[in-house]
């Protein structure tokens, strides 16, 4: 069954996006997270005939969503090879990049992607679903050490020596291969009144193992500034506190430490300036509306 885009996933704080893009009628956009194609088609809407939009993902079922539009060019790979494709298509620079990170709804509601601790299937969390570590794969070999750290780093569980534990002592008997084995495994783990709120700490940090989420954002980053015309924007929107830093590390300094160089003289080399100091967070009727915005932040730099 075709999803629409509408279901597949609602944009977050859409308005403020396009905004930030500051949309030149006949420029060059990417959208690097395309998904349901809401943001792009808001994208195409400000662009005239001369204008051009390159959409990434890599995530097969987004290409279902794809408008009939000439203006348009879909690339089914992850954005960590932005540099690489729009080089090779001669779009280079472009005038604005946007960024939703993470999840979209549709994949969450897919039991079978094995994003969600609250539906059933294969502990799987790939995004590209040719790529060949999936989270049970995590869990069933990775070392106490690698297991430590992924849940330490990636998802800041209190109790991750415990729930590591849990986890080799389980897969001693048997292997964990679906969301309610892994589920069963750590129910010892899971604090009282708060089992959504750890599952999903513990799902996010398999989640962006398994993908190299931060990873592939680290190399957005560090290739804005070649991808950028002067003036360009770059919209990036993050859903947890990991991303919300680099991206914040790299606005204000132009790296991911948030040490920014200087010259001779002492004054800090700046690539990118903030259009908004603050990051930009959705209304309360927004997030009634689409409970996935609550914890969404925007920021907007732009190439001095």
């Amino acid at each position: 069954m075709v999803k629409t885009s509408e279901a597949y996933h609602i944009p977050v704080m859409l308005d403020e996006c396009i905004k930030g893009l500051n949309i030149k009628k006949d420029g060059t956009y990417v959208d690097v997270t395309f998904g349901g194609g809401g943001h792009s088609r808001e994208i195409l809407k400000h662009l005239g005939e001369k204008g051009k939009l390159y959409a990434f993902d890599q995530d097969s079922d987004a290409a279902r969503n794809l408008p009939d539009d000439e203006r348009l060019v879909f690339i089914n790979h992850n954005f960590r090879y932005v540099r690489q494709f729009l080089t090779y298509l001669k779009a280079l620079p472009v005038d604005g990049i946007l960024a939703d990170l993470g999840i979209s709804s549709f994949q969450i509601n897919e039991g079978k992607k094995g994003f969600a601790h609250r539906l059933e299937g294969e502990l799987d969390m790939r995004m590209d679903q040719q790529g060949r570590l999936k989270a049970n794969d995590i869990v069933n070999h990775y070392s106490e050490r690698e297991l430590l750290r992924v849940f330490n780093q990636y998802g800041e569980i209190k109790n991750a020596y415990k729930l590591v534990q849990a986890l080799l002592e389980t897969r001693k008997a048997e292997p964990i291969r679906s969301i309610a084995d892994f589920k069963e495994a750590i129910k010892n783990c899971i604090p009282a009144r708060e089992e959504s709120k750890y599952l999903s700490q513990v799902f996010q940090a398999l989640r962006i193992e398994v993908n190299s989420e931060l990873k592939a954002l680290e190399i957005l980053l560090e290739n804005a500034g070649e991808l950028l015309g002067p003036g360009g924007r770059l919209v990036v929107m993050s859903y947890h506190s990991l991303e919300d830093r680099l991206v914040k590390n790299f606005i204000q300094s132009g790296n991911m430490s948030g040490e920014a160089e200087k010259d001779f003289y002492g004054n800090r080399k700046l690539l990118f300036k903030a259009v908004n100091k603050k990051p930009i967070t959705p209304t309360e009727e927004e997030i009634l509306v689409n409970k996935r915005a609550r914890s969404a932040k925007l920021r907007i730099a732009e190439k001095s």
